[in-house]
């Protein structure tokens, strides 16, 4: 079974010219990026905008595509489910900072630098490139 995801990397462009960028903690305790499955008749990116607005509050526009990540996990009923992520580069345009307590502990703006380091610490290893990919293309180096 197979069974497709999509959510992003979303930052804002401060009125100081400082750039953020958004972290969610996750029902584990980890750090990582908005995401969740595609819904019928969604396009991939449709899926992606819906589901950082419904976890996050906030509204975007995709500015580039960042990376698949494929990996499985096993299921109670289904068995083995091959799972594929897409994400993308979104851009805040609006709303409200909220998280969606049933899917999701918490959500932050960070400076770029200290979203790194927490990846790296509380993230999921395959969410590193993804960042990256991100702040690379945000034109923020990290090490």
């Amino acid at each position: 079974m197979k069974e497709i995801s999509a959510g992003g990397v979303v930052y804002r462009l401060l009125p100081d010219g400082r750039t953020e960028v958004q972290m969610i903690q996750d029902r584990y305790g980890k750090k990582t990026l908005p995401k969740g499955k595609m819904e019928p008749g969604e396009t991939i990116e449709q899926t992606a905008l819906r589901e950082i607005l419904e976890e996050t509050g906030i509204e975007g526009k995709i500015v580039a595509s960042l990376e698949q990540v494929k990996y499985q996990y096993n299921h109670a009923v289904h068995g083995t489910i091959d799972k594929e992520v897409h994400y993308y580069l979104v851009e805040a345009t609006g709303g409200d900072l909220q998280a969606q307590i049933e899917e999701i502990r918490g959500v932050e703006w960070l400076d770029p630098l200290e979203a790194w380091s927490r990846q790296r610490e509380q993230g999921y290893a395959n969410n590193d490139s993804v960042l990256k990919k991100a702040l690379d293309a945000l034109r923020i180096e990290v090490e």
